[in-house]
């Protein structure tokens, strides 16, 4: 227990001075609240993938989850940290990240299943930031997507390149997870990174945080 504890003081240290960091390039190399945001979205919820192999009880990544959650919440109702809150959309996205980490771990530890939350996190970590980067700052030729005249607030580039990065992540995770590429392997994949494009591409105000992870984890407990 004393192990886990102190793993959980390191994380708690690690995740401080990476918000102090992106607050710091923020003010220093004046970068747009999106770039500094992604930063650290793709950091923090990368280191998570250790999670399995360090923590055996979900209640440590709980008392991480709580705590984050707060200490978000608090600064942004007081203007800290505006290196992750300095945004032009409403977005409770930075709420649902810890929220949304917690979640798959906990189903990952009651089913025994490392896999369940090394891929959803992995998904989460790398092709969200991805597509928001280039949705957002290659605006040329990069049209809002429109559905039946409804115009949401993704664009093609944005959610082409969520779907590409995730097909590739999916069919490697896969293969090292099952040791084999095959044309059900490769299917896995593509319904992978079809139901979470579409769960990205649904999400309003932040909330994709949290479908993401969910349908890859739903697609994973389905079909494998």
């Amino acid at each position: 227990m004393s192990v886990q504890i102190g793993l959980t003081i390191i994380f708690l240290i690690g995740f401080a001075l990476l918000l102090t960091f992106t607050e710091m390039i923020y003010r220093r190399l004046q970068l747009t609240g999106e770039i500094t945001r992604k930063f650290a979205h793709f950091t923090a919820t990368l280191s998570t993938i250790t999670f399995p192999y360090l923590f055996d009880d979900h209640w440590y990544v709980l008392a991480l989850a709580i705590i984050f959650f707060i200490l978000l919440f608090i600064s942004r109702h007081r203007t800290y940290l505006k290196s992750i809150h300095d945004i032009k959309r409403i977005s409770v996205g930075s709420y649902l990240l810890p929220v949304s980490i917690y979640l798959t771990f906990l189903v990952s530890v009651k089913l025994e299943d490392k896999f369940l939350f090394i891929l959803p996190i992995m998904i989460l970590a790398i092709c969200d930031p991805i597509a928001g980067i280039l949705g957002i700052n290659l605006e040329q030729y990069n049209n809002k997507i429109k559905i039946f005249n409804y115009q949401l607030q993704k664009t093609w580039l944005g959610s082409l390149s969520f779907f590409v990065s995730c097909l590739t992540i999916s069919t490697i995770a896969l293969y090292f997870n099952q040791m084999k590429l095959n044309l059900e392997i490769f299917g896995i994949a593509l319904v992978i990174s079809l139901v979470s494009t579409i769960a990205e591409l649904i999400s309003w105000k932040g909330i994709d945080n949290l479908l993401i992870p969910m349908s890859v984890l739903l697609v994973i407990l389905l079909m494998l």
